[in-house]
């Protein structure tokens, strides 16, 4: 009976020891560069937001470059790229369209060194191009030591590149013109902040008119009182 439980106790430690090798395997084989798209799908023919996930992948040096390659085929125009503390983003542009978009960083601010620590880098993308169905932007990793690597791979039917490229999925169309997603929106909050500044100013000019006028009353009437107080005690 000792002996059959001391086999369980060895077999279950074993398939602990295998199950954590795979898991740790597939965490690391998975931590490449990404293209990640927080709220809705781009949409053909319109403007998107893609955040670009970066994880440092060595142990002893940090990630100092991060450039990615937008391929000159899909007319891209136009990229804006938030701004990254530590960080200075270069677009590049060749004939009118956008072809690199660069990220350096600064001293003391490159990804930790490690396999713990990631960046994320968004940009803003339009018009995106209407005849495709997926965006792959080709990305190199510079570490600190000079050592870049690409992830260049375009997806493939069934099975996972070992360097796969960043991809982003399209949406069809809705047909509400080429403003969608986050440049649509952030053109609404221009908008709507300054349709909000005038009436803010138009309510606040009309309350101190007011308690202009309110004021002059109080004033008048408290002037007349005085007056006829004074006329008062001078006939007494």
């Amino acid at each position: 009976m000792l002996s059959t439980n001391r086999r369980i106790a060895r077999g279950a430690v074993l398939g602990a020891a295998v199950t954590t090798g795979m898991l740790l395997a597939g965490g690391i084989a998975s931590a490449h560069v990404t293209a990640n798209v927080y709220g809705d799908t781009p949409e053909k023919g319109g403007y998107g937001a893609v955040v670009l996930r970066v994880p440092n992948e060595e142990e002893k040096v940090g990630t100092t470059e991060v450039e990615v390659t937008v391929p000159a085929e899909y007319g891209i125009t136009s990229a804006r790229t938030k701004p990254v503390p530590g960080w200075t983003a270069e677009v590049t542009e060749t004939d009118d369209v956008v072809t690199r978009i660069t990220w350096k960083a600064e001293d003391g601010h490159e990804i930790a060194a490690g396999t713990t620590s990631y960046e994320e880098f968004e940009i803003v993308l339009g018009a995106l191009p209407e005849d495709v169905d997926t965006l792959v932007l080709p990305t190199s990793q510079t570490y600190a030591d000079g050592k870049v690597v690409k992830w260049d791979q375009p997806p493939a039917e069934g099975t996972e590149p070992e360097r796969p490229a960043p991809v982003v999925e399209l949406a069809e169309s809705s047909g509400h013109g080429h403003g969608t997603g986050s440049e649509q929106s952030a053109e609404a909050g221009e908008a709507t902040g300054t349709e909000a500044d005038t009436g803010t100013t138009d309510d606040t000019a009309r309350w101190l008119g007011g308690a202009g006028l309110a004021l002059g009353a109080l004033g008048f009437g408290l002037g007349i009182g005085a007056t006829l107080r004074a006329r008062k005690a001078g006939r007494s």
